[in-house]
């Protein structure tokens, strides 16, 4: 039986799975490390950590499946860092990360050089501080030495890559969140790469996620006990791989992701950025589609913090069940998760969390209660601007924490006003770039044959009468933010 491995080079983990052409797993596990904070606002790391850690990986995949059954690789990862080659192929200073903030002004700069709507038309984006060219821009400007030795701009699953196999490659959906990338057309932006002063033998050979890419050099094959040759697959973003370990492979089904923050994901047929930037639109993994996304900062992380301060010693269980007792709206109690400031839909990270309608009546399970409503008004918000954009959204694959709790699927299911179901898959990025390299291995077709034998849904939850309910509760929810907004820059001084 065929066996692909799946790689997804995190923050602060290497993870690895092993899986068969049934979805079973059959091996999942892998390194952790920490990144640095040198300066306030930055975040950094070493690729050699990354390295270390898919080495130790591979060695004990060897040790733990029969090696000659594997037959391909797929790499996923964190996305948007900045990973810097001289001609030797060393690298040449620590990865700026995604999560490094320090390009706020190169941001401002390359946006008021191609102007905001030509970069939303060309990359589906605005420039972010996360994202790859601002930092590239922000080496320029700070580091010329070190610019002036640069021979490949590599995103960290693509560094992966090149250390297994000496090639240079990366993929549509990863390379989306450069800045860089012609998103519709799927290809290196002459506008955006010769602003940001980078010419395209800098920058790595764009694939289609299933494709095959490289191949497992004969010297790394020996070290970990796999066969020379072996397939690497392209792969693809950290978000778009776990999509495809969720079984989102056509338009109409969206997922939902509950973790410290929240993700809604659609897949599109078409490209068309939402006008003002507020929802990402990258090429999916899916070849010849897109994807749309939506960013809560703070979804299960509200719900930990409550949990944590308000909760007094009791579990996310015992909250739930007073929460479940509580009648739909919380008696008038809104609750907006900005916590940690919000991208989506208002971009402002002075935005702040609030409780809107306390009264004497309202108990620890309503306001328990609220917290889980305002994440999930929040999140449709996002599913709104999907919708508005045509993109049909019948059911809702949901993952992450939150997904173990059946009240917030009830709450999903009522708010979002879909069908809401949960899947066998629970390895995330690294189970979709699995199944990625089981279609370019060829075990498969095309990734809706492979996801429809490898994805099983284990459990449904349909729309209830109190769905009604919350579309009033949305129309209040959003008058909030507006009513605030000039109130939080003083709240922040």
């Amino acid at each position: 039986m065929p066996l692909t491995i799946g790689i997804d080079i995190g923050t602060s983990s290497t993870k690895a799975v092993v899986v068969d052409e049934k979805g079973s797993v059959l091996f999942a596990g892998g390194p952790t490390y920490d990144f640095d904070t040198p300066q306030p606002l930055w975040a950094e790391n070493d690729p050699q950590k990354w390295w270390d850690a898919t080495l130790e990986c591979l060695k004990t995949i060897s040790e733990v499946v029969d090696s000659g059954d594997v037959v391909g690789i797929g790499l996923t990862g964190q996305m948007h860092g900045l990973v810097l080659l001289d001609e030797n192929g060393d690298v040449l200073r620590p990865c700026i990360q995604w999560n490094d903030q320090r390009t706020a002004a190169q941001c401002d700069s390359i946006t008021n050089e191609v102007g905001f709507d030509e970069v939303i038309r060309i990359t589906g984006n605005p420039i972010l501080t996360g994202f790859t060219a601002p930092k590239i821009r922000w080496v320029q400007e700070n580091e010329p030495e070190i610019w002036a030795k640069v021979a490949k701009i590599l995103l960290p699953k693509d560094y992966i890559r090149y250390k297994l196999s000496g090639e240079f490659a990366t993929d549509v959906s990863d390379a989306s969140g450069m800045s860089l990338l012609d998103v519709g057309q799927r290809k290196w932006s002459s506008v955006m790469t010769e602003v940001c002063k980078v010419s395209e033998d800098m920058l790595a050979k764009v694939y289609e996620s299933q494709e095959v890419s490289a191949k497992l050099g004969i010297e790394v094959a020996t070290e970990v006990g796999l066969p020379a040759g072996l397939p690497i697959i392209a792969g693809a973003g950290d978000q778009a791989a776990g999509a495809i370990g969720s079984g989102v492979v056509n338009e109409g089904t969206v997922a939902c992701s509950l973790g410290t923050s929240g993700v809604v994901f659609a897949q599109a047929n078409q490209f068309a950025p939402e006008p003002e930037g507020r929802l990402h639109a990258f090429c999916a993994a899916v070849p010849g589609t897109w994807h749309y996304m939506g960013v809560q900062l703070s979804c299960a992380g509200s719900n930990q913090w409550f949990t944590d301060e308000l909760g007094a010693g009791v579990s996310f269980r015992e909250l739930d069940d007073e929460a479940a007792k509580v009648a739909p709206g919380c008696e008038g109690l809104l609750f907006h998760p900005y916590l940690t400031g919000e991208r989506m839909p208002h971009a402002d990270p002075l935005a702040r969390g609030s409780f809107i309608g306390l009264t004497l009546r309202h108990t620890r399970g309503h306001l328990a209660r609220a917290v889980l409503e305002g994440v999930t008004l929040g999140l449709r918000e996002g599913l709104d601007m999907m919708r508005d954009l045509g993109i049909a959204t019948q059911k809702v694959i949901v993952t992450g924490g939150g997904a173990n709790s059946p009240l917030w699927k009830k709450l999903l299911a009522d708010i979002f006003k879909s069908e809401i179901v949960t899947v066998n898959a629970s390895e995330g990025g690294a189970f979709g770039s699995a199944i990625l390299a089981m279609v370019g291995a060829g075990a498969y077709p095309d990734l809706q044959t492979a996801c429809s034998e490898m994805i099983k849904e284990t459990g449904k939850t349909i729309p209830s009468d109190d769905a009604a309910i919350y579309d009033q509760a949305l129309e209040t929810y959003r008058k909030i933010y507006p009513a605030l907004k000039e109130i939080y820059p003083e709240l922040c001084t």
